[in-house]
């Protein structure tokens, strides 16, 4: 399927249940990876604190396995999205935008993981504190790209 450049709401929120199911991926992929991150980092505290204490190379090396494996996923994940035609503005909460012409100029729909449905656009040069409600004028207003 060819994703458009440019999203009509329409066609945003039918994209909206594939990207929501890849973006809570990546959440969860991005705890994993900081959860084996801190505790690599917490064993490495660990062995400078104690001037070079018998390393459990084994926990060390799940830890680090567990670390790069989640971040390849996480790449991989972040690739799938981008292939949707969205962007991932703020991983941690699931903030995604999706491009779309606004009386002829570019402008985001605007979505957040738990929402359940795109309502919000906001500029380009602003962000998520600046959401504008989508209303009559705007659903007017704004194109997508035709999509075959």
């Amino acid at each position: 399927m060819v994703m458009p450049r440019f999203f009509t709401l329409a066609q945003a929120e039918r994209t909206l249940p594939r990207v929501e199911a890849a973006i809570r991926t990546a959440t969860g992929l991005k705890a994993e990876y900081q959860l084996a991150e801190d505790g690599l980092r917490e064993l490495s505290h660990k062995v400078m604190m104690s001037g070079g204490m018998a390393v459990n190379h084994h926990n060390a090396l799940g830890l680090r396995n567990r670390r790069d494996s989640a971040a390849t996923r996480l790449q991989e994940v972040m690739a799938e999205i981008q292939e949707f035609g969205c962007l991932v503005k703020d991983l941690n909460i699931g903030l995604l935008d999706f491009p779309t012409l606004y009386h002829g100029r570019e402008v985001y729909l605007c979505w957040r993981l738990g929402e359940q449905r795109i309502a919000h656009w906001h500029g380009v040069e602003e962000g998520f504190q600046s959401r504008k409600a989508i209303d009559d004028e705007f659903l007017a207003n704004h194109t997508g790209d035709s999509v075959s």
